[in-house]
């Protein structure tokens, strides 16, 4: 069997996220971690999202790891490809959106796509071209002090046009709030003026299914997850997606239960506060001085471990990210950190914990590459974008993989009832 929809994710939440807002459409989906090196049982799947870990690394790097996926999609078939990012648009200096995008078009033979992050439900919305943090500008919202990927310019036509070497556009809102036809005539348009790729407005669901709607003849889409839903109107038009038993149930995972933050967005710190629970804080100017904070923290676990979640975060202040960055540097700090927080992780694992929420991309990412795990099955969401997932295997471990922006304030709590819930539902 064939898939339908092949999905390049440049970091380990937001794949989530993207697979969780396909099985809400209706589309089977399965999230595989890294580009397979061997055969993969995929099942009936509709659409595969391939998370890799390349948001931050050399953009030489991220294509690369890019384009393998993409030829492992395409040897599975897939009708149309989807690259997402973050609904913030987070990148290094030099990409990697626009490079990524670039070397894909290239390789798809394409001449053109579409590029927009907005997700709605979650407060990011693009208007003229400009991308908003609820109420505010990008450029103003706490992504400016992003430890790895501080964003200071809201202009996306700018910054995707910075990174990309062909002429970058913009679909406007007056375009995309017409509809399909109005946003097909549009794209035309800015073939003929010579752009590859064009930055959409969005401020409502609606204009994202409209946009999807639109773009069902094009071999590549990027954006965040929200582009993805008017995805499957398309294949249901076309006959390829029937309606399916749901998709969303996940099978029991016993275990003690475990939050590890790595993220320092303002989101998380405010989880972290309002969390009841036992919490213990990683000292990270200490962690890169070498002392033994991974030793401190599963002592904490020992001391701790039961019946309720117990937290563990290495989540800092923007005073406290920068301090520890002029001392150790970025790149030290922010590997220092990861690699803690794996060991951490398989400590626990190891004490009998085997329900996990991860809050951070970079966090997940270390942490379920530590795990060894291949791919996840996706079940419902806890808040918009993040849902229970489960590792294939015998040995199933339930993990919600949580970008360090999303999720309401009581997340943490939530996450937990909500898997409780799931498990009862599941007998």
């Amino acid at each position: 069997m064939t898939i339908l929809l092949g999905c390049i994710a440049d970091d380990f939440t937001g794949a989530t996220d993207l697979a969780s807002m396909l099985v809400q459409s209706g589309m089977r989906t399965v999230q595989l971690i890294g580009v397979p090196d061997e055969p993969v049982d995929i099942g009936g799947a509709d659409a595969i999202v391939v998370a890799l870990k390349s948001r931050t690394i050399p953009a030489e790097d991220a294509i690369h790891q890019s384009l393998e996926a993409l030829s492992w999609l395409q040897g599975e078939g897939a009708k149309q490809i989807l690259f997402k990012y973050c609904s913030t648009f987070d990148s290094t200096d030099k990409g990697n959106i626009g490079p990524v995008t670039e070397a894909l078009l290239q390789a798809l033979g394409a001449d053109f796509t579409i590029a927009c992050p907005a997700f709605p439900e979650n407060g990011r919305t693009v208007y003229q071209g400009h991308l908003f943090v609820g109420d505010r500008l990008l450029s103003e919202s706490s992504m400016r002090h992003h430890p790895l990927t501080p964003m200071t310019d809201s202009d996306l036509v700018a910054v995707l046009g910075h990174q990309s070497e062909g002429k970058v556009g913009l679909l406007p809102f007056d375009v995309v709030s017409q509809g399909p036809e109005a946003i097909r005539d549009a794209i035309d348009e800015l073939r003929a003026s010579g752009a590859r790729q064009a930055i959409a407005d969005a401020v409502a669901d609606e204009h994202l299914i409209a946009l999807g709607h639109a773009a069902s003849d094009l071999p590549l889409l990027t954006g965040g997850s929200g582009i993805a839903m008017g995805l499957p109107d398309n294949f249901r038009a076309a006959g390829l997606v029937t309606a399916t038993q749901r998709a969303d149930q996940l099978p029991r995972v016993n275990g003690l239960s475990v939050i590890l933050a790595g993220s320092c967005s303002s989101a998380t710190r405010a989880q972290i506060e309002e969390f009841p629970g036992p919490s213990h804080k990683i000292d990270v100017y200490a962690l890169c001085r070498g002392e033994d904070e991974i030793g401190r923290a599963l002592r904490f676990a020992d001391a701790m471990l039961g019946e309720e979640p117990i937290l563990i975060s290495a989540s800092a202040s923007p005073d406290d990210v920068a301090r520890v960055q002029e001392r150790f540097g970025r790149e030290h700090a922010g590997a220092t950190v990861e690699d803690a927080l794996a060991s951490i992780a398989l400590g626990l694992r190891e004490r009998g914990v085997y329900r996990f929420v991860l809050a951070g991309g970079e966090t997940s990412g270390a942490i379920v590459s530590a795990f060894g795990i291949r791919g996840l099955h996706i079940g419902r969401a806890i808040d918009p974008g993040v849902p229970w997932t489960a590792s294939l295997g015998d040995q199933p471990l339930a993990l919600a993989l949580k970008s360090g922006n999303f999720g309401g304030v009581d997340f943490f709590t939530k996450a937990f009832q909500c898997l409780d819930n799931l498990e009862v539902e599941a007998g």
